[in-house]
């Protein structure tokens, strides 16, 4: 090839140039904003930009790929295990440090489904590490690594990014701006499927932005979409017909009386099973730490919004229970996981719940916990993802809030203050069944599909219910 500078045995000319390389692993999860997060750790000891925050990131071995070499860093650093199928490349970065003239080539891949709880596995090395907002990065940081990660958020392929001397190693807010950011081919709005695209353009205008935000492990999928005026929706796909159905009927029927409190359908598509549906200010209430005073206005403002949602159509009868043989499956599927005595308290509340009078069956969210809540700057709690809702008892939205009750009756007193009225004692019998089918549910569902927060609920309202209730 003519032009080129030779590099082996018998050329003539100068020595190619040549880069190191290095791998930098961009390990992402949803946070509880439900914006992105990744895992950051702070560099210790005698090595380069001690005191400062990098992501996980390492050079290549003599004879390893990238991939390799990410997959390895990632184990040795964090204790983080993923396959190599499970890497995406996300940015590539051409660095020259403020030190030296040499520059190098750093390699940055996406990392979303892995194994394990990242944690220091070298303290001579390393002696923080946690997860960090993208749009809320911690100072300071290795200005090479936040240059990679400015390139990352913008969705651009490539950033070249050359320090001069005298540059400070650190990342400098307010310094010189030494990120030249490389356009691609196409935009991010290109994650989403083409048809979801197309049904969300004909719905909201053009997409500037499009972000996953989906909650780990479950099928639906959801996508946090911004226009190129900066307006946000929310883009999600159901993950099945009966779920989709659900969802719309109730935006369509019972949400709106909810006002403000729940985003607004902006438009559905039966065939693609997906909505788009407005945007709401707040943060997620799950994961959020409130003093006693604040979670219980909150809990107040659950209880209001719970009774709206009950009396937004007419009550229906319930019909013939059916309760019996969903607890009969769960506890096969459960069994195996239950500590003594779980089988016996399930089956006796079981019996007790056949003889309670039947209910009348309203209108419900039906999934109402902390993680579908958000919480506006005037804390006023708003609800989130109806794919659950149906005609149910009263009680059935009550089951999972109980788990936050216990050892707080101030929060259940709060919430019953703002439903307005108080559980008959058949109701406050028929929440603790309820609260005993569910658990063993979820027990028989966390364990089976890898959720284990879902299980562990499960475990503690049953140990909850071994304590507080009291069957002859």
């Amino acid at each position: 090839m003519s032009g080129g500078a030779g590099t082996g045995a018998g050329t003539s000319g100068p020595v190619r140039y040549a880069v190191p390389v290095d791998v930098h692993l961009v390990l992402r999860r949803d946070g509880e904003d439900g914006g992105a997060e990744v895992l950051l750790s702070r560099r210790a000891g005698p090595v380069y930009a001690a005191g400062m925050w990098h992501l996980p990131s390492g050079h290549l071995d003599p004879g390893e790929d990238m991939v390799e070499a990410v997959v390895r860093e990632a184990r040795e650093e964090t204790g983080v295990l993923f396959a190599p199928e499970d890497v995406t490349l996300a940015v590539t970065v051409h660095h020259r440090p403020p030190t030296g003239s040499r520059s190098r080539i750093g390699v940055f891949f996406e990392v979303r489904r892995w194994s394990g709880r990242p944690g220091i596995r070298e303290p001579d090395r390393c002696d923080g590490m946690g997860w960090y907002a993208l749009d809320a990065l911690p100072e300071p940081m290795v200005a090479y690594c936040r240059a990679g990660l400015d390139a990352y958020r913008a969705g651009v392929p490539g950033a070249v990014h050359f320090q001069r001397p005298g540059d400070a190693v650190g990342h400098m807010p307010e310094g010189p701006g030494r990120t030249r950011l490389l356009a691609g081919s196409s935009d991010r709005a290109a994650e989403l499927p083409y048809a979801l695209r197309e049904f969300a353009e004909q719905a909201v205008g053009r997409i500037g932005w499009a972000a996953e935000v989906s909650w780990v492990r479950t099928g639906s999928r959801v996508w946090r979409l911004t226009g190129p005026g900066g307006g946000t929706w929310f883009l999600k796909r159901h993950r099945g017909a009966r779920f989709h159905d659900r969802e719309v009927a109730a935006y369509r029927s019972w949400v709106p009386v909810l006002g403000p409190g729940a985003p607004r359908l902006v438009a559905a598509d039966t065939a693609a099973r997906a909505v788009v549906v407005t945007a709401l200010a707040g943060r997620p209430l799950h994961g959020m730490v409130l003093g006693p005073a604040a979670e219980a206005r909150v809990q107040h403002g659950l209880g209001r919004l719970a009774r709206t949602l009950h009396g937004s159509a007419p009550e229906r009868d319930s019909g013939t229970p059916t309760a019996a043989g969903k607890v009969g499956r769960h506890l096969e599927a459960a069994r195996p996981h239950l500590a003594d005595g779980d089988e016996d308290l399930v089956l006796a509340l079981a019996r007790a719940h056949a003889d309670l009078p039947r209910p009348v069956l309203v209108p419900t969210h039906g999934d109402l916990q902390y993680r579908n809540v958000l919480l506006a700057d005037g804390g006023e709690p708003r609800l989130l993802d109806f794919e659950r809702s149906e005609y149910g008892t009263a009680t059935r939205d009550m089951v999972r809030l109980c788990d936050t009750w216990t050892g707080r009756p101030d929060l259940r007193d709060a919430f019953l203050d703002g439903y307005g009225r108080p559980l008959t004692p058949a109701e406050e019998l028929r929440l603790d069944c309820e609260a005993a089918f569910d658990a063993v549910s979820g027990i028989a569902y966390g364990t089976g599909h890898g959720d284990p927060e879902v299980a562990e609920r499960g475990h503690r309202t049953l140990r909850r219910l071994h304590t507080a209730h009291h069957l002859p």
